[in-house]
Protein backbone atom coordinates (compact mmCIF):
# COMPACT_ATOMS: atom_id res chain seq x y z
CA UNK A 1 0.00 0.00 0.00
CA UNK A 2 2.92 2.42 1.18
CA UNK A 3 4.79 1.90 -2.37
CA UNK A 4 1.55 2.35 -4.30
CA UNK A 5 0.97 5.91 -2.35
CA UNK A 6 4.38 6.96 -3.53
CA UNK A 7 3.94 5.89 -6.80
CA UNK A 8 0.81 7.86 -7.25
CA UNK A 9 2.84 11.00 -5.15
CA UNK A 10 5.14 10.95 -7.52
CA UNK A 11 3.24 10.59 -11.12
CA UNK A 12 0.96 13.45 -9.51
CA UNK A 13 4.47 15.44 -8.32
CA UNK A 14 5.61 15.51 -12.06
CA UNK A 15 1.97 16.36 -13.71
CA UNK A 16 1.66 19.42 -11.53
CA UNK A 17 5.05 20.69 -12.03
CA UNK A 18 4.57 20.06 -15.53
CA UNK A 19 1.33 22.22 -15.35
CA UNK A 20 3.22 24.97 -13.95
CA UNK A 21 5.67 24.89 -16.28
CA UNK A 22 2.66 25.40 -18.75
CA UNK A 23 1.13 27.99 -16.94
CA UNK A 24 4.49 29.78 -16.88
CA UNK A 25 5.03 29.89 -20.46
CA UNK A 26 1.58 31.17 -20.89
CA UNK A 27 2.75 34.37 -19.65
CA UNK A 28 5.55 34.66 -21.71
CA UNK A 29 3.50 34.07 -25.35
CA UNK A 30 4.32 38.33 -26.47
CA UNK A 31 5.79 39.93 -29.33
CA UNK A 32 8.49 37.22 -29.60
CA UNK A 33 6.34 34.81 -30.11
CA UNK A 34 4.12 37.45 -32.96
CA UNK A 35 7.63 38.41 -34.78
CA UNK A 36 8.26 33.80 -34.99
CA UNK A 37 4.62 33.92 -36.70
CA UNK A 38 5.05 36.49 -38.90
CA UNK A 39 8.50 35.23 -40.30
CA UNK A 40 6.36 32.35 -41.26
CA UNK A 41 3.97 33.30 -42.83
CA UNK A 42 6.23 35.64 -45.08
CA UNK A 43 8.53 32.76 -45.78
CA UNK A 44 8.52 31.72 -49.83
CA UNK A 45 9.83 28.10 -48.31
CA UNK A 46 9.95 25.25 -45.76
CA UNK A 47 9.72 25.22 -42.06
CA UNK A 48 12.93 23.09 -41.18
CA UNK A 49 12.86 21.69 -37.80
CA UNK A 50 16.73 20.91 -36.06
CA UNK A 51 17.50 19.58 -32.62
CA UNK A 52 19.57 17.25 -30.92
CA UNK A 53 18.52 14.31 -28.47
CA UNK A 54 15.11 14.88 -26.34
CA UNK A 55 15.08 18.20 -28.39
CA UNK A 56 15.22 16.16 -31.66
CA UNK A 57 12.10 14.12 -31.23
CA UNK A 58 10.33 17.15 -29.90
CA UNK A 59 11.61 19.05 -32.75
CA UNK A 60 9.93 15.91 -34.94
CA UNK A 61 6.81 15.78 -33.64
CA UNK A 62 6.54 19.79 -34.42
CA UNK A 63 7.45 19.77 -37.61
CA UNK A 64 4.86 16.83 -38.48
CA UNK A 65 2.47 18.93 -36.66
CA UNK A 66 3.15 22.01 -38.55
CA UNK A 67 2.85 19.64 -41.90
CA UNK A 68 -0.57 18.75 -41.13
CA UNK A 69 -2.24 22.23 -39.78
CA UNK A 70 -0.74 23.60 -43.58
CA UNK A 71 2.94 24.78 -42.78
CA UNK A 72 5.27 22.77 -44.86
CA UNK A 73 8.14 21.71 -42.53
CA UNK A 74 10.26 18.83 -42.26
CA UNK A 75 12.84 17.66 -39.88
CA UNK A 76 16.82 17.86 -40.47
CA UNK A 77 19.22 16.33 -37.90
CA UNK A 78 21.73 18.80 -36.78
CA UNK A 79 24.44 16.20 -37.02
CA UNK A 80 23.40 14.88 -40.47
CA UNK A 81 23.02 18.08 -41.75
CA UNK A 82 26.80 18.80 -40.86
CA UNK A 83 27.80 15.74 -43.15
CA UNK A 84 25.31 16.40 -46.41
CA UNK A 85 22.02 17.53 -45.25
CA UNK A 86 22.61 21.20 -45.47
CA UNK A 87 21.74 21.14 -48.68
CA UNK A 88 18.19 20.16 -47.86
CA UNK A 89 17.43 23.85 -46.57
CA UNK A 90 17.10 26.49 -49.15
CA UNK A 91 17.62 30.51 -48.38
CA UNK A 92 13.73 30.80 -49.00
CA UNK A 93 13.33 28.65 -45.74
CA UNK A 94 13.10 29.26 -42.08
CA UNK A 95 15.29 26.86 -39.50
CA UNK A 96 13.35 26.36 -36.13
CA UNK A 97 16.61 24.99 -33.69
CA UNK A 98 15.18 23.64 -30.75
CA UNK A 99 18.16 23.18 -28.06
CA UNK A 100 17.00 23.79 -23.83
CA UNK A 101 20.56 25.16 -23.37
CA UNK A 102 21.04 27.25 -26.68
CA UNK A 103 24.34 26.04 -27.02
CA UNK A 104 23.98 22.42 -28.14
CA UNK A 105 27.41 21.65 -30.32
CA UNK A 106 25.71 20.24 -33.27
CA UNK A 107 23.57 23.23 -33.79
CA UNK A 108 26.01 26.11 -32.57
CA UNK A 109 28.09 24.69 -35.29
CA UNK A 110 25.79 25.00 -38.10
CA UNK A 111 25.07 28.52 -36.99
CA UNK A 112 27.84 30.47 -39.55
CA UNK A 113 26.51 28.50 -42.53
CA UNK A 114 23.02 29.93 -41.45
CA UNK A 115 23.79 33.03 -41.13
CA UNK A 116 25.93 33.29 -44.43
CA UNK A 117 23.03 32.18 -46.28
CA UNK A 118 20.87 34.63 -45.02
CA UNK A 119 18.27 31.68 -43.85
CA UNK A 120 16.01 32.96 -41.17
CA UNK A 121 16.59 31.68 -37.91
CA UNK A 122 13.92 30.94 -34.95
CA UNK A 123 15.52 29.22 -31.96
CA UNK A 124 13.08 27.54 -28.65
CA UNK A 125 15.95 27.60 -26.20
CA UNK A 126 15.71 27.50 -22.02
CA UNK A 127 17.99 30.21 -21.67
CA UNK A 128 17.57 33.92 -23.74
CA UNK A 129 21.45 34.89 -23.36
CA UNK A 130 22.84 31.34 -25.01
CA UNK A 131 24.72 31.75 -28.34
CA UNK A 132 21.67 30.48 -29.79
CA UNK A 133 19.29 32.29 -28.94
CA UNK A 134 21.65 35.21 -29.54
CA UNK A 135 22.13 34.06 -33.36
CA UNK A 136 18.47 34.18 -34.18
CA UNK A 137 16.14 36.71 -35.34
CA UNK A 138 13.62 36.21 -32.71
CA UNK A 139 14.15 33.36 -29.69
CA UNK A 140 10.91 31.62 -28.19
CA UNK A 141 11.30 31.60 -24.48
CA UNK A 142 10.84 27.56 -23.22
CA UNK A 143 12.70 27.66 -20.06
CA UNK A 144 11.34 25.79 -17.14
CA UNK A 145 12.59 26.65 -13.21
CA UNK A 146 12.45 22.87 -12.76
CA UNK A 147 12.32 19.70 -14.40
CA UNK A 148 9.57 17.48 -13.18
CA UNK A 149 12.57 15.14 -12.80
CA UNK A 150 13.67 14.91 -9.10
CA UNK A 151 17.39 14.74 -10.05
CA UNK A 152 16.37 18.41 -11.84
CA UNK A 153 18.30 16.35 -14.96
CA UNK A 154 15.93 14.68 -17.37
CA UNK A 155 14.69 16.83 -20.17
CA UNK A 156 10.79 16.18 -18.44
CA UNK A 157 9.26 20.00 -17.46
CA UNK A 158 11.16 21.34 -20.67
CA UNK A 159 10.34 18.82 -23.44
CA UNK A 160 6.60 19.56 -22.47
CA UNK A 161 6.77 23.14 -22.79
CA UNK A 162 8.52 22.89 -25.85
CA UNK A 163 5.65 20.08 -27.54
CA UNK A 164 3.13 22.93 -25.99
CA UNK A 165 4.92 26.01 -27.56
CA UNK A 166 5.49 24.34 -31.19
CA UNK A 167 1.21 23.45 -30.85
CA UNK A 168 0.86 26.97 -30.18
CA UNK A 169 3.07 28.21 -33.22
CA UNK A 170 1.29 25.56 -35.40
CA UNK A 171 -2.51 26.46 -34.07
CA UNK A 172 -1.64 30.31 -34.34
CA UNK A 173 -0.28 29.76 -37.98
CA UNK A 174 -3.32 27.27 -38.99
CA UNK A 175 -5.80 30.24 -37.56
CA UNK A 176 -3.83 32.80 -39.71
CA UNK A 177 -3.45 30.75 -43.23
CA UNK A 178 -7.63 30.22 -42.95
CA UNK A 179 -6.86 25.92 -42.42
CA UNK A 180 -9.72 24.34 -43.14
CA UNK A 181 -10.87 21.11 -41.80
CA UNK A 182 -11.47 19.80 -45.54
CA UNK A 183 -7.21 21.29 -46.02
CA UNK A 184 -6.30 19.19 -42.48
CA UNK A 185 -8.35 15.89 -44.14
CA UNK A 186 -6.51 16.46 -47.41
CA UNK A 187 -3.41 15.68 -45.29
CA UNK A 188 -4.79 12.56 -43.54
CA UNK A 189 -6.37 11.28 -46.00
CA UNK A 190 -5.60 7.57 -45.03
CA UNK A 191 -7.22 7.59 -41.41
CA UNK A 192 -10.28 7.82 -40.06
CA UNK A 193 -10.10 10.96 -39.46
CA UNK A 194 -9.57 11.90 -43.47
CA UNK A 195 -12.75 9.81 -43.86
CA UNK A 196 -15.22 12.01 -41.27
CA UNK A 197 -14.12 14.71 -43.34
CA UNK A 198 -13.41 14.43 -46.91
CA UNK A 199 -16.38 11.52 -47.45
CA UNK A 200 -19.77 12.72 -48.75
CA UNK A 201 -22.95 11.81 -48.80
CA UNK A 202 -22.94 11.00 -52.45
CA UNK A 203 -20.30 8.45 -52.15
CA UNK A 204 -22.21 6.02 -49.29
CA UNK A 205 -25.84 6.39 -50.42
CA UNK A 206 -28.08 3.71 -52.28
CA UNK A 207 -29.27 5.29 -55.49
CA UNK A 208 -30.88 4.63 -59.04
CA UNK A 209 -32.44 1.50 -58.83
CA UNK A 210 -30.34 0.19 -55.53
CA UNK A 211 -33.20 3.41 -54.04
CA UNK A 212 -36.39 1.56 -52.67
CA UNK A 213 -39.41 3.93 -53.52
CA UNK A 214 -43.11 3.59 -54.01
CA UNK A 215 -46.07 6.00 -54.87
CA UNK A 216 -48.55 7.43 -52.99
CA UNK A 217 -51.92 4.74 -52.71
CA UNK A 218 -49.02 1.56 -53.09
CA UNK A 219 -50.43 -1.33 -50.41
CA UNK A 220 -48.19 -1.78 -47.34
CA UNK A 221 -47.68 -5.62 -48.84
CA UNK A 222 -46.10 -4.22 -52.20
CA UNK A 223 -44.03 -1.39 -50.26
CA UNK A 224 -42.31 -4.03 -48.11
CA UNK A 225 -41.68 -6.25 -51.17
CA UNK A 226 -39.78 -3.82 -52.05
CA UNK A 227 -38.41 -2.84 -49.13
CA UNK A 228 -37.31 -6.61 -49.08
CA UNK A 229 -35.73 -7.08 -52.46
CA UNK A 230 -33.76 -3.77 -52.08
CA UNK A 231 -32.78 -4.81 -48.63
CA UNK A 232 -32.07 -1.49 -46.99
CA UNK A 233 -35.12 -1.71 -43.99
CA UNK A 234 -36.81 1.31 -44.99
CA UNK A 235 -38.21 2.59 -48.55
CA UNK A 236 -39.42 6.49 -49.76
CA UNK A 237 -42.55 7.43 -51.01
CA UNK A 238 -43.25 10.12 -53.67
CA UNK A 239 -46.06 11.90 -55.19
CA UNK A 240 -47.18 11.54 -58.37
CA UNK A 241 -45.21 14.51 -59.94
CA UNK A 242 -41.63 12.64 -57.81
CA UNK A 243 -40.90 14.89 -54.54
CA UNK A 244 -40.42 13.01 -51.33
CA UNK A 245 -44.06 12.46 -49.82
CA UNK A 246 -42.76 10.16 -46.75
CA UNK A 247 -40.53 7.22 -45.78
CA UNK A 248 -41.29 3.51 -44.63
CA UNK A 249 -38.63 1.99 -42.44
CA UNK A 250 -38.67 -1.29 -40.75
CA UNK A 251 -39.13 0.56 -37.41
CA UNK A 252 -42.93 1.62 -38.43
CA UNK A 253 -43.43 -1.48 -39.86
CA UNK A 254 -43.17 -2.88 -35.87
CA UNK A 255 -45.44 -0.14 -34.56
CA UNK A 256 -47.79 -0.86 -37.35
CA UNK A 257 -48.14 -4.18 -36.68
CA UNK A 258 -48.41 -3.97 -32.93
CA UNK A 259 -51.79 -2.45 -33.89
CA UNK A 260 -52.55 -5.48 -36.10
CA UNK A 261 -52.70 -3.94 -39.57
CA UNK A 262 -53.82 -5.87 -42.28
CA UNK A 263 -50.65 -5.42 -44.56
CA UNK A 264 -52.95 -6.81 -47.96
CA UNK A 265 -55.47 -3.85 -46.98
CA UNK A 266 -53.54 -1.07 -45.86
CA UNK A 267 -51.87 1.64 -48.16
CA UNK A 268 -48.50 3.01 -47.65
CA UNK A 269 -50.18 7.00 -47.20
CA UNK A 270 -51.77 5.15 -43.77
CA UNK A 271 -48.52 4.25 -42.16
CA UNK A 272 -45.63 6.20 -43.71
CA UNK A 273 -43.47 8.55 -41.77
CA UNK A 274 -44.62 12.09 -43.53
CA UNK A 275 -41.71 13.85 -44.52
CA UNK A 276 -39.25 12.28 -42.47
CA UNK A 277 -35.50 13.75 -41.95
CA UNK A 278 -33.41 14.19 -44.90
CA UNK A 279 -29.94 14.81 -46.21
CA UNK A 280 -28.43 16.15 -49.40
CA UNK A 281 -25.55 14.30 -51.64
CA UNK A 282 -23.06 16.88 -51.06
CA UNK A 283 -23.19 16.89 -47.47
CA UNK A 284 -20.46 15.39 -45.58
CA UNK A 285 -21.09 11.48 -44.22
CA UNK A 286 -20.28 12.87 -41.21
CA UNK A 287 -22.77 15.74 -40.87
CA UNK A 288 -26.13 12.79 -41.85
CA UNK A 289 -24.48 10.91 -38.95
CA UNK A 290 -25.00 14.00 -36.85
CA UNK A 291 -28.59 13.99 -37.92
CA UNK A 292 -28.83 10.42 -37.59
CA UNK A 293 -27.95 10.48 -33.88
CA UNK A 294 -29.69 13.54 -33.28
CA UNK A 295 -32.82 12.54 -34.27
CA UNK A 296 -32.25 8.70 -33.17
CA UNK A 297 -33.11 7.49 -36.89
CA UNK A 298 -30.89 5.25 -38.23
CA UNK A 299 -31.98 6.12 -42.19
CA UNK A 300 -31.83 8.84 -44.34
CA UNK A 301 -33.12 10.05 -47.54
CA UNK A 302 -31.39 12.18 -50.02
CA UNK A 303 -32.78 14.65 -51.71
CA UNK A 304 -32.44 16.75 -54.43
CA UNK A 305 -33.08 20.86 -54.68
CA UNK A 306 -36.48 20.01 -56.12
CA UNK A 307 -37.14 17.84 -52.93
CA UNK A 308 -37.37 14.70 -54.75
CA UNK A 309 -35.39 11.74 -53.32
CA UNK A 310 -32.32 10.49 -55.02
CA UNK A 311 -30.96 8.48 -52.83
CA UNK A 312 -30.93 6.57 -48.98
CA UNK A 313 -28.70 5.86 -46.63
CA UNK A 314 -28.46 3.91 -42.78
CA UNK A 315 -25.90 3.57 -40.32
CA UNK A 316 -24.97 0.20 -41.90
CA UNK A 317 -23.54 2.19 -44.69
CA UNK A 318 -21.58 4.77 -42.46
CA UNK A 319 -19.89 1.93 -40.36
CA UNK A 320 -18.79 0.17 -43.23
CA UNK A 321 -17.45 3.69 -44.62
CA UNK A 322 -15.79 4.28 -41.26
CA UNK A 323 -17.66 7.15 -40.11
CA UNK A 324 -18.74 5.82 -36.87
Amino acid sequence: MSQSTDLIQSAQRTIRLEIESIQDLQQRINGDFVRACELILASKGRVVVVGMGKSGHVGNKIAATLASTGTIAFFVHPAEASHGDMGMITRDDVVLALSNSGSTAEIVTLLPLIKRLGITLISMTGNPESPLAKAAEVNLDARVSQEACPLNLAPTSSTTVCLVLGDALAIALLEARGFTAEDFAFSHPGGALGRRLLLKVEDVMHAGVSLPRVNRGTSLRDALLEMTQKGLGMTVVTEDDGRLAGIFTDGDLRRTLDHNIDVRQTIIDDVMTAHGKTARAEMLAAEALKIMEDHKISSLVVIDDNHQPIGALNMHDLLRAGVM
